[in-house]
């Protein structure tokens, strides 16, 4: 008969029966989506089409018989109503109405739309679909049934799919327009008093100095190609006041903003009483938080152990499983033994004794006798094989099981292993390795089906052993005169039964022939079971309940058992209530998922009938919220002749097998038992009796009585197995005949498991009987009534309290979740973050579930979770349909669910991450007591005492005698020096510029260099000369006028910067605009220029075009501009007259740069220190005209800079160029230009550094093939103004080490604003030297050193050796006085080549005697210093200086402008990034900053755009584990998007401004509550 479809018109019934199979086709993952849809549609095609003729109109109401129709074609899921509470739900809604009465809202993370699309068209291409927990049924049938869930241990399947989730997308795909520019200059307006040297003040730090460095943005540095275009920083003129970093008034009112302004408010509200009690910061680790004093505490007698009634074996029971075999095989042995319903519910495939027998011996010859023929390893009894059956095909399993029994050898049943569904599949494989199984028993049709390699082999799945795998059903036949051979001992292993711990790992429980039979003979005794009976069994029959019962128990005495495989009861819910009526079945084996499922299917109600059954147990009766399914379904089944006593609760352990069971057919009132406990107490591990409508109250129903001659403890959840008091809650153990005996090869824990003897309050023990832990956690009432409130794997211990995840999982399906979320796809665990356990729960959301209404969802669910527990949720994840992996029945696989989040692969769709309310054991902050400071002289008499030597340091002295032979030496000015090299040396050449040259047919590898330029003494002179006229004639310049000069990296800079000093003004570089990127990096220039009162542009005529092109006019009016001047264009006339300054005292250039802050500062550079300068790098890299030196680096400002236009022209040295743009495009262009010229002597910038490493990782070979060879190189050092970047340069060396680069050679230089050359590698100088410093000190302003490997230990790289004439000391930063020696402070500079002071837009000289004229409170008085504003220490060590002293080396350890001051302790954001880096592999680059006292995190995914939201829990655990910080914002950008400038240093504050101004376009914004 043709039935009315859930499409609305009727189809046939083998129409229907086909889609059915193909829709499980789709949930066993045997068809994709799309080939499901295809199929689907040709069959329904020819009833669609008679559909449209007709025009049949459906009813919006639909029938009753309609409605099961459709629900008989959708998948079946788990809305167990044992997880809904009447009381729970309203005790939910009462805690909300009260957080809605004062809780200001949440901020809502943001996602970009595209993460979105990302994530859908992600969903989508999984052929898997969702074992959804709504879906099932259709909601207007079921309005009366209250809905709940199970995650981890009920099994449903995934098998449906999702018309919403096939939509077209909400948005087009479309390529991502690139962020604005966010470009917001901060000059200082009307107040006439503030200069560029207040770059200098914050008011964070008012008495320190600021640090600022280089010009801006298009960074020739590590991907640099990406950073372009991606938004200029801001850049910030010093001397604003409301510039402050840390100011909590706002600067951008934009969206991003008011977000956190939210969140701040959100912070303050009040929360739980903090805890007293704080670690120190010197504690090695964090202490776990006090036990509240108020908590209740047990108050009972010390428990009894407690023996169930005697076990009175019925006569005529076999003796041991062989001998029930022959009895029912021959006896009666066309009696069924076995049956099992095909898809379409039909009883069709049946079993009988006589055939289990003759089958079972067949399997036990073949075993005994075939196997190992062929050279193969034999198998011999005692032998583990392991069992690889489906889950629809219990008869093959049974003979294959019984057939290892009979053998004597060890069956070990694991679940069919796939190559996508396999969660837990690298467990199982490691036991079965532990095991030593060589084979696996499994059927024709398993076999087949299995994948293969191109051989036809089964592949090697991940983690298993190699097993020669043997069909069951095609084995040879049986001698008739053969017999299975005797046992030696009944002591011997039975059978192997896998399990999971709580950590995931898989173990394999021993069970002896002793224990099976005496666990046969207790269940027999204890459910009263009976030859011939009838029995029916949903559950898996590989292993616990559905083993035990259904495959053992059932042999033992002769039963009939009717096995409904998994895959039907998703299409058929009521069938096994279907076939207890048809057989007049008198025991059911189900689940409390399955009596809910039956109540579900209402349709076939009427047909059930349950006068037959005396015994419904329920496998998972120790599940709390197993009561609700079993009291609901005895009111909808009691007048189907269902009777209260048939249903029995029961509890099981994979170690102790059962546990208890209630018996059936008793009706005395100390049978059954019933407790309503309160959750507060049980959370304190206490009994107390709660009221009935309290709303934090949990109703327990025993789980039944002490098995019959076993005995019972409980004993200590931790530590020491001490017996518990009677009202206290604790693990329950087992003393019987039948539990298992060990984990297979796992001595340590089988003992703790195993062995267990309880110990009474005195530490005696109780007697001599051994115990068996079981998990689960209750206690013992009157008449040795078993309660279960728990389990240890479900276990949280948090802040001294327990907490069920069955239990949180029931408050969060109290919180109305089935608009958002599946209700059966829940994952609750817990993961350990500071030494104390946090709360993650994890769902999958429905497709079509608005993501600002599931953001409510999930904000109200920790609500209610803290008002009903008392507890803060950690995290709260969404996670798309069908993400959560799968037990092998459908259920949620916990243990690797939470893998997947640790690792950081689990990729939600939402996070809602909550640190500020759960962690609550941080560090106690740090106060500052101004009152307590000691004076510097009080610290100075201190040193003095304990013998401590001052922290100084100097380089050589300055010996004129060293260069009594270069001609130079006698001049001055770098120009007279230029003109006395171009009369004696006019051929000789100062530079060559260098590219890449590439062939016709594209780029070669490796690249050929090629000279572009070259310039002789002579040419540069004449050349300077031509623009010194073009000055002095054209631009009518007169001496001491700033010039900028703006031009790419190369000689021409050079030539226009000595036509400058020619014709007597002052040059001011400026980085040119980029010409990809014109409208963002302008006003950088515009500002510069404006700063520096340039009275005119030195420039090229391709920057003049630029200047003036459409796209500059836009952002900059061309008039705007200072007279501009093509150098190009140049008269051919020289300058008549080379202008010579009156003293060397007088400027020379101004050096302007942007620092990592924002902050731009110029500074004056006289000739006296240029030349200074220059002859400090001659002597300390012993340069000569001889000598060549590559550079790669920006030469724009700083020791850049004056090694590229200055140190050539004073030593003669042959500087060879090559542009950083170069290394972007060709990575080995640089060391390719070493290799060639044999160059000993190269400089670079950490971005050319990092580019070379990433881009040449895989290529060295290669490169060294081709004959690259950096055995040459003498120094190789990085160019910086920062603490030396050690893994990059470590990287950087061990890479290259192949090629001949020498580790000795890669070193570090450091320089500053006011000082641009402090150290700098030298010729005869030792390798650099390397300490080991306690973080956690250094963020309290110490120094701790400690050994490599330390925890919490940073490693640090001396910066360098100390110029000649150079001198730093250590000072305290706040009262000036000297610090000793390996004492954290400022580092205080002295040097002849000191900067003169900031250019001041002004003329404010206010600072300049702070900064460049700083005297010491305490140690050295006389001498005058620069403060740079960095933070360092000085140690002496043990090598030997070419003085014959012993070296005192450098340390930088950071800018303290950079710092970040938290809880009382400073910070640097490096030792943040180099955290997060770690956290996942996906982050390519991070950086930190604060904004209203919120740690900010912004990190660079490279990935797809789905996996953004794994990184939020991760970066969030890294900094609480490493520096006690919780993040307050984690933004989720596209690689590029950190703006870096061009020595390789993120510009941290430009970011800010940034993310603040909305302009970043993140894939992801969470903001932690």
């Amino acid at each position: 008969m043709a039935e009315v479809d859930s499409l609305g018109f009727q189809v046939p019934d083998d129409v229907r029966l086909k889609l059915a199979e193909l829709h499980l086709e789709l949930s066993e993952g045997d068809i994709t989506q799309k080939g499901y849809e295809k199929k689907k549609q040709r069959l329904l095609q020819p009833f669609l089409l008679a559909q449209q003729a007709q025009e049949v109109q459906v009813s919006s109401e639909p029938s009753p018989q309609s409605s099961a129709q459709r629900r008989a074609q959708r998948r079946l899921t788990r809305e167990d109503n044992r997880y809904h509470s009447e009381i729970r739900t309203e005790a939910v809604m009462q805690a909300l109405a009260s957080h809605n009465k004062k809780i200001p809202v949440i901020p809502h993370s943001t996602k970009r739309t595209s993460a979105y699309q990302g994530n859908q068209r992600h969903r989508d291409s999984r052929h898997e679909s969702s074992s959804d927990d709504d879906s099932v049924y259709d909601e207007e049938a079921n309005r009366n049934f209250h809905r709940g869930a199970r995650t981890r241990d009920s099994g449903a399947s995934s098998s449906s799919s999702f018309s919403d989730v096939n939509a077209s997308p909400r948005h087009s795909d479309r390529e991502r327009p690139r962020s604005a520019a966010y470009v917001k200059y901060q000059i200082p307006g009307n107040t006439s008093r503030q200069a560029l040297a207040d770059v200098m003040q914050s008011a964070r730090h008012s008495q320190h100095i600021s640090q600022p460095p280089d010009v801006t943005n298009n960074a020739k540095s590590s991907r640099q190609a990406d950073r372009v275009g991606r938004g200029v920083p801001s850049v910030r003129v010093a001397g604003n006041v409301g510039m402050d970093i840390d100011s909590d008034s706002p600067r951008h009112q934009g969206k991003v903003a008011a977000k956190i302004q939210q969140l701040m408010n959100t912070l303050k509200r009040p929360k739980r009483k903090p805890l007293t009690e704080y670690f120190q910061e010197d504690d090695d680790a964090l202490e776990a938080p006090p036990a509240d004093p108020n908590a209740p505490k047990p108050e009972g007698s010390t428990l009894t152990p407690v023996a169930g009634d005697q076990l009175v074996v019925p006569s005529g029971l076999p003796r041991n499983l062989e001998a029930a075999l022959h009895r029912y095989g021959s006896s009666t042995y066309k009696a069924l033994a076995v049956t099992v319903l095909d898809q379409n519910g039909k009883p069709s495939v049946n079993l009988t004794y006589g055939k289990l027998l003759s089958k079972t011996q067949k399997v036990a010859y073949n075993l005994l006798n075939k196997v190992g023929q062929k050279g193969e390893v034999p198998i011999k009894p005692g032998d583990r094989v392991a069992l690889v059956y489906p889950n629809n095909d219990p008869i093959s399993f049974i003979i294959g099981f019984y057939g290892c029994i009979m053998a004597g050898v060890v069956p070990v049943p694991v679940e069919v292993p796939t190559s996508r569904r396999d969660a837990g599949g690298q467990g199982v494989g490691f036991m079965l390795g532990s095991l030593s199984c060589n084979y696996a028993l499994t059927s024709e049709a398993c076999l087949k089906g299995l994948a293969k390699t191109a051989n036809g082999e089964v592949v090697q799945f991940r983690g298993w052993p190699r097993l020669s795998w043997l069909s069951t059903d095609s084995m040879s036949k049986l001698p008739k005169d053969w017999q299975p051979p005797p046992k030696a001992s009944e002591d011997v292993p039975a059978y192997v039964e896998y399990s999971t711990s709580k950590d995931g790992s898989t173990v394999g429980v021993t069970v002896t022939r002793n224990g099976v039979l005496g666990h046969c003979r207790t269940l027999t005794v204890a459910c009263n079971y009976t030859e011939g009976e009838v029995m029916v069994c949903v559950l898996d029959f590989k292993r616990d309940v559905g083993l035990w019962h259904g495959i053992l128990c059932s042999v033992f005495n002769g039963m009939h058992v009717i096995f409904v495989p998994y895959s039907l009861m998703k299409v058929d819910p009521a069938s096994w209530m279907k076939m207890i009526t048809k057989y007049k079945a008198s025991v059911g084996i189900v689940k409390s998922r399955d009596m809910h499922w039956g109540l579900l299917a209402q349709k076939d109600h009427k047909d059930v009938n349950f006068s037959s059954l005396r015994l419904l147990l329920v496998a998972d009766g120790a599940n709390p919220w197993s009561l609700t399914s079993c009291d609901a379904f005895l009111n909808a089944f009691q007048p189907k002749g269902l009777k209260p006593e048939a249903i029995c609760p029961c509890a099981s352990s994979s170690e102790a097998l059962t546990v208890s069971v209630r018996r059936p057919g008793r009706t005395s009132s100390s049978a059954t038992g019933r407790g309503i406990l309160s959750m507060q107490g049980l959370s304190h591990g206490v009994v107390r009796v709660d009221t009935e409508n309290s709303l934090t109250s949990l109703t327990l129903q025993d789980c039944g009585q002490v098995m019959p001659g076993a005995t019972m403890v409980v004993v200590k959840v931790e530590g020491s197995p001490y017996l518990c008091k009677t009202d206290e809650v604790g693990e329950l153990c087992v003393c019987a005949s039948y539990t298992g005996i060990k984990y297979w090869g796992l001595q340590g824990i089988t003992v703790n498991t195993f062995q267990v003897q309880p110990l009474n309050g005195d530490g005696r023990q109780t007697g001599d009987k051994i115990y068996v832990r079981t998990g689960l956690l209750g206690f013992l009432g009157p008449g040795g009534l078993v309660f279960v409130c728990g389990s240890k794997e479900g276990l949280m211990q948090i802040s001294n309290r327990r907490h069920n995840t069955d239990d949180i999982i029931a408050t969060v399906l109290a919180v109305e979740p089935m608009k958002f979320i599946y209700r059966g796809r829940i994952a609750v665990f817990s993961i350990e973050v500071l030494k104390d356990e946090r709360i993650v729960i994890i769902a999958e959301q429905r497709p079509d579930c608005p993501e600002e209404e599931s953001f409510q969802w999930m904000s109200r669910v920790l609500q209610a979770v803290d008002s009903i527990h008392q507890v803060g949720v950690f995290c709260l994840a969404l996670v798309p349909p069908n993400y959560l992996p799968k037990t092998p029945l459908g259920g949620i696989h916990l243990h690797e669910t939470r893998k997947k989040f640790l690792e950081g692969s689990l990729h939600p769709a939402n996070v809602l991450m909550c640190p500020h309310t759960c962690v609550t054991n941080l560090p106690k902050p740090r106060e500052h007591r101004p009152d307590r400071d000691v004076t510097p002289s009080a610290v100075h008499v201190g040193n003095i005492v304990q013998g401590a030597r001052m922290a100084w340091a100097q380089g050589r002295e300055l010996n004129t005698s060293e260069e009594d032979g270069d001609g130079s030496r006698k001049h001055q000015f770098l120009t007279e020096i230029l003109r006395f090299r171009a009369q004696n040396t006019p051929d000789h050449i100062l530079f060559t510029l260098l590219n890449s040259k590439h062939g016709q047919s594209g780029k070669s590898w490796p690249p050929q260099v090629q000279v572009q330029l070259s310039m002789s003494c002579s040419q540069l002179h004449k050349r300077a000369e031509r623009i010194g006229n073009l000055l002095a004639e054209k631009g009518k310049l007169k001496p001491g006028d700033h010039v900028t000069l703006l031009y790419p990296p190369g000689i021409e800079l050079i030539a226009a910067f000595y036509g400058c000093l020619y014709a007597g003004c002052v040059p001011v570089t400026i980085r040119p605009p980029h010409p990809q990127n014109v409208t963002t990096t302008l006003p950088t220039v515009k500002m510069i220029v404006e700063v520096s009162k340039s009275s005119a542009i030195l420039t090229s005529a391709n920057i003049v075009k630029l200047l003036r092109s459409k796209e500059a006019l836009s952002v900059v009016d061309v008039r705007a501009w200072p007279t501009i001047l093509d150098s190009d264009d140049l008269p051919k006339k020289k300058l008549t007259n080379v202008y010579k300054a009156p003293t060397p005292e007088m400027i020379c250039y101004l050096d302007f740069s942007v620092s990592t802050t924002g902050m731009l500062a110029g500074v004056k550079m006289s000739h006296a220190s240029a030349t200074a300068l220059c002859r400090c790098i001659k002597l300390q890299c012993e340069f000569y005209p001889s000598r060549e030196a590559c550079l790669c680096l920006d030469p724009y400002s700083g020791l850049g800079f004056a090694l590229w236009c200055l140190a050539s022209i004073y030593s003669g040295h042959h500087s060879l160029l090559v542009p950083p743009s170069e290394v972007e495009a060709n990575p080995a262009v640089w060391l390719s230009a070493v290799s060639m010229y044999k160059v000993r002597d190269t400089f670079c910038s950490y971005g050319v550094m990092d580019l070379c490493t990433r881009g040449l990782g895989t290529s060295t070979g290669t490169l060294k093939a081709k004959g690259l060879n950096l055995s040459c190189v003498r120094i190789c050092c990085v160019i910086a103004e920062e603490r030396p970047r050690i893994h990059l340069t470590t990287s950087f060396t061990k890479l290259f080490a192949d090629l001949g680069l020498s580790y000795r050679a890669v070193s570090t230089s450091f320089g500053c604003r006011v000082n641009i050359g402090i150290s700098f590698p030298g010729a005869a100088c030792p390798e650099p030297s390397t300490v080991f410093v306690d973080l956690r000190a250094l963020r309290n302003d110490r120094v701790t050193l400690v050994e490599k490997g330390s925890p919490h230990s940073l490693c640090l790289m001396e910066s360098g050796k100390l110029l000649p004439g150079v001198k730093v000391a250590i000072a305290n930063p706040e009262t000036r006085g000297q610090c000793a020696d390996s004492h954290l402070g400022e580092i205080w500079v002295s040097s002849p080549h000191n900067a003169d002071g900031y250019f001041t837009i002004y003329g404010d000289e206010s600072l300049h005697p702070d900064h460049f004229d700083a005297r010491l409170a305490t140690g050295d008085l006389q001498s005058s210093y620069a403060r740079t504003g960095y933070l360092g220490f000085v140690r002496r060590t043990e090598l030997t200086q070419s003085d014959g002293g012993r070296h005192d080396a450098l340390f930088v350890v950071g800018s303290l402008d950079e710092t970040i001051m938290l809880r009382g302790m400073r910070y640097h954001p490096i030792d943040i990034e180099t955290s997060v880096l770690r956290s996942h592999r996906k982050i390519c680059e991070c950086a930190v900053f604060t904004w209203t006292n919120l740690l900010v995190v912004v990190v660079e995914l490279d990935g797809n755009e789905n996996e953004a939201l794994d990184l939020v829990p991760l970066v969030t655990n890294c900094v609480l584990e490493e520096h006690y910080l919780i993040v307050g914002v984690v933004v989720v950008v596209d690689p590029g998007i950190i703006p870096i400038n061009s020595r390789g240093e993120k510009q941290r504050m430009h970011l800010r401004d940034g993310f603040l101004a909305d302009q970043l376009d993140p894939i992801y914004v969470a903001y932690n509550m």
